[in-house]
């Protein structure tokens, strides 16, 4: 069972901050305290620890403030992401232990997921294609350190699947030119894939 800081934590990671209506706004405590049902303590504590994450800041007599990912910011993430998704796909493509299968099936259950509706869902599902490809490795400090990446990515997601009408189909598409590469055991190609996929994203939250 969850405690009251882990509900207010993940409700917060999950929900709050990947909502880009959210971005450069005030968090009330009360509000979020009311609306999952636990005390202003559990969420003064999770909100500490989205501060030592950098995903909140911290603004004495004003509260938690959720600042927009700078260019930088976004610019740093797609370059850490490519760094450790490349390093995957080059060792297990080489060690013919790409989890294929698994990102087969969380690629269908994507394809599944259209609309405004799911937009949340479709990038969870988006987070953990490329996660399965990390956990494959077997390096439990990358995966790690792949996995504090979470909320940056899922916010970035999100945030481009709003600015570009056709982004769930492109993403589809990129997903399946990566696993195609890893199904054929072709490194070169599926890091390839891996770099255009997040070049894409990248171009997009930059546009603005």
């Amino acid at each position: 069972m969850q405690s009251g800081r882990e509900k207010a934590y993940a409700y917060l990671k999950d929900s709050v901050l990947t909502d880009p209506e959210m971005q450069d706004r005030f968090l009330s405590e009360q509000e979020i305290a009311d609306r999952i049902g636990v005390s202003r303590t559990p969420i003064r504590e999770a909100l500490l620890l989205l501060a030592a994450e950098d995903l909140v800041r911290l603004v004495p007599k004003r509260g938690a403030h959720i600042a927009p990912l700078s260019g930088r910011e976004i610019r740093e993430l797609m370059e850490m992401r490519g760094l450790i998704e490349r390093f995957a796909a080059q060792r297990t493509a080489d060690d013919g232990t790409a989890p294929v299968d698994e990102m087969a099936d969380i690629l269908a259950h994507q394809a599944t997921l259209r609309g405004e509706a799911t937009t949340k869902e479709f990038i969870d599902a988006d987070h953990r294609f490329h996660a399965t490809l990390v956990a494959a490795v077997g390096n439990t400090l990358m995966s790690r350190q792949y996995d504090a990446l979470r909320g940056r990515q899922i916010w970035a997601g999100v945030l481009a699947l709003y600015r570009s009408r056709n982004r769930q189909d492109e993403v589809l598409a990129e997903h399946r030119r990566i696993l195609d590469a890893l199904v054929s055991g072709d490194a070169v190609a599926a890091c390839a894939a891996i770099d255009s996929h997040i070049k894409a994203t990248r171009r997009i939250l930059l546009a603005a």
